[in-house]
């Protein structure tokens, strides 16, 4: 079995904000895949399904970000489960907007949610790191990543929550080329030849230079 977390805050007033991107995931794949209605507990809501031949829960916390991890160990003790069954999806400001990255272990950049779930379980688990862009200045981070998602980031955010919800078989199964593939044929599509091959034009023979000899001196430069 699968444990996939997302970080955010709960409550309507959170919802759409740049913060919540991790509930944004897995709300799409619960959606996407059938998966059962969300139902509360380990401090959080739950909604559970399959992934090909994965079991998987989904978890978003309940606890505010900063104190995500008491839910996370709480699920985990549970179920019995190594961090290795382990992925959180979270928002990475060191990203651009709607790009994606797979990480195992590691730090947690100071992103608080990732902090506490250090602070629980330690660091050997999987994060989908969700770009968000960074406001410029870290002064601006906290009303920037709690604030909604602008009206012109709704393409790209369509975009990267349907690939993510694409390629969720193959992230499960742990193939995590394909699931990148899937992700990127959502957010960066191959273009189509818009432009056909111009056909080549065969170059004009030149015209032969206008013969302006007198028909007397023609006849002269036969004979020379």
């Amino acid at each position: 079995m699968k444990l996939w977390v997302g970080l955010g805050n709960p409550g309507a007033k959170y919802a759409g904000n740049r913060h919540n991107i991790g509930f944004m995931a897995l709300d799409r794949i619960a959606a996407d895949h059938g998966f059962t209605p969300w139902r509360k507990a380990f401090q959080g809501l739950v909604s559970e399904g399959r992934l090909g031949t994965e079991k998987v829960a989904l978890l978003k916390p309940e606890t505010f970000m900063n104190l995500s991890g008491q839910s996370v160990q709480a699920a985990v003790a549970f179920w019995k489960l190594s961090l290795s069954d382990l992925t959180v999806f979270h928002d990475e400001l060191d990203l651009a907007p709607g790009k994606l990255r797979l990480k195992q272990g590691g730090g947690h950049a100071g992103h608080n949610g990732l902090r506490s779930i250090h602070g629980h379980l330690g660091d050997a688990y999987a994060r989908v790191r969700l770009g968000i862009g960074h406001p410029g200045h870290k002064d601006a981070v906290a009303p920037y990543v709690l604030h909604d998602f602008a009206k012109a980031d709704a393409d790209w955010l369509e975009d990267l929550l349907r690939g993510i919800s694409d390629g969720a078989e193959a992230l499960a199964a742990g193939d995590a080329q394909k699931f990148l593939n899937a992700v990127a044929l959502r957010t960066a599509p191959p273009r189509s030849s818009t432009t056909k091959e111009r056909p080549q034009v065969p170059a004009l023979a030149p015209k032969p230079e206008e013969d302006t000899r007198s028909p007397m001196q023609k006849l002269l430069d036969r004979f020379r």
